[in-house]
């Protein structure tokens, strides 16, 4: 039945066997760490290697989706040197032995943890009116999935955070006070001088007609109609407006609908690939104050897929001024002074391999005087190899100090005005392995330091 396998043949086998694992290790190696010379094989290899890891996974029902590569095998929570000045800050992060996202304050002068919120999601989403439900949950946002983003701690003791979910405020026991579940929120969030909310969103159904952009959810792989919104302290939306309409309004539909080509059956198929998300609004940064080139109620947006920025005026719905490049798939804008506003470029380019990114993440500093852009610890980021994909923010801080969150790979960094790496912070769970952060907050104002002292002052204690 069997043929006789000839024993030169067994021996060339056993000879290459080594050679061809090594070379695939070394496939998998190089996906890990991001250098993607092989582009899709070595991706291909990645998921072949992890393939009985995540079946296993599947089986128990231990899978971890906010696992992320480990590039720092030897860092493990707070790394360096505590900051002088008081200072705190918000981590948000996914804990893989909890397996669900918990916020953490820490004082940075000493790097203890002064207290945990633990929200239940699960008990938030069941909540959700079942009118509101279709358009909040689009993603699954569970208690083994969400990661709060960009928590910002109030005055009164509250927390604020959403993550492609309802916005929330919880109390210092993580109980809820209340949710907005109008709108999908995602990406940053932002207080203005009045005391109220800036928050990107989904719109849905679209604001545009359905003969554009058709009806389906984001989950479905529909348009992404990226709003702006306004809300009040007890989360009353008080201004909606989409940024699609907003292009189409100011002469730059041609941005949504004509820019870039694909095919998804070859080029003579005729099949076209609908953008569905042509826009990517991650951050909205509230002016308050007027000055010689903005004014007071204006906001700055950042668009990803258009690696643009904008500043618009709702009063008149008018576009200010534009700025596209020198980055690519930046976030997170900031006003820095009168004339001044930074950029974190993520530097992230698509080419034929793959969205990767071209070198390093950058600061980047738009001077309106001037008109030019200038690098910020441009060294400083190159030598401690800065570089995530998507996501990411930064903060410079009144003493030219920078604060990173890398969240690509649950890495926070903070620097010294003069470029030296003062500390870091790790996101290395109890069990070894490494997880996402999602936009943790530094707080280091006058108003900041005021709002933990009233919090901590206040607080009671909590059971879990």
């Amino acid at each position: 039945m069997f043929k006789k396998i000839e024993i030169w043949i067994l021996y060339l086998i056993i000879i290459l066997f080594f050679p061809a694992r090594i070379f695939v290790a070394s496939l998998v190696r190089q996906e890990l760490v991001g250098t993607q010379k092989l582009g899709k094989i070595s991706r291909a290899a990645l998921f072949l290697g992890e393939i009985p890891v995540n079946f296993k996974k599947i089986l128990s029902g231990k899978i971890d989706y906010s696992e992320v590569p480990d590039r720092f095998p030897d860092l493990n929570g707070f790394n360096g040197n505590p900051n002088v000045q008081e200072s705190y800050i918000i981590l948000s992060r996914y804990d893989g032995s909890l397996r669900k996202g918990v916020l953490e304050l820490i004082d940075l002068t000493n790097f203890e943890v002064l207290h945990i919120w633990n929200p239940d999601f699960d008990k938030f989403n069941k909540l959700i009116k079942k009118d509101d439900e279709f358009k909040t949950l689009n993603v699954d946002r569970s208690n083994s999935v969400t990661v709060p983003r960009h928590p910002l701690l109030l005055k009164d003791g509250g927390l604020i955070f959403q993550e492609e979910t309802p916005l929330r405020k919880i109390d210092a026991c993580s109980n809820l006070l209340w949710q907005n579940s109008k709108d999908q929120f995602h990406h940053s969030l932002e207080k203005d001088i009045d005391g109220n909310f800036w928050v990107p969103s989904y719109i849905y159904p679209p604001s545009l007609p359905i003969e554009k952009v058709g009806i389906k959810t984001i989950r479905d792989n529909g348009y992404h109609d990226d709003g702006i919104v306004k809300l009040s302290p007890n989360g009353e939306i008080l201004y909606e407006k989409s940024v699609s309409q907003i292009f189409i309004e100011n002469g730059l539909e041609y941005l949504l609908f004509s820019v870039g080509e694909g095919f998804k059956d070859g080029w003579d198929s005729g099949n076209d690939v609908f953008i569905r998300d042509p826009i990517h609004l991650n951050d909205i940064q509230p002016v308050d104050f007027d000055g010689e080139y903005w004014k007071k109620g204006d906001v700055f947006l950042s668009l990803r897929h258009q690696s643009m920025i904008l500043l618009y005026r709702p009063s008149t719905n008018k576009i200010i001024w534009k700025s596209t490049g020198p980055f690519f798939h930046q976030h997170d804008v900031d006003i820095l002074d009168k004339n001044r506003i930074s950029v974190f470029n993520n530097n992230s380019k698509k080419f034929f391999n793959g969205d990767i990114v071209d070198g390093h993440n950058e600061i980047l500093i738009y001077d309106f005087n001037s008109k030019q852009y200038s690098k910020y610890l441009a060294e400083s980021l190159i030598i401690n190899d800065v570089r995530t994909k998507t996501e990411g923010t930064h903060q410079i801080l009144a003493n030219g100090d920078l604060f990173i969150d890398e969240s690509n790979y649950g890495r926070i960094l903070y620097f010294n005005a003069n470029g030296s790496l003062r500390w870091t912070h790790l996101n290395r769970s109890s069990n070894g392995k490494t997880y996402r952060t999602n936009w943790s907050r530094i707080l280091f104002s006058p108003e900041d330091i005021l709002n933990v002292k009233t919090f901590l002052k206040s607080r009671s204690d909590c059971e879990f």
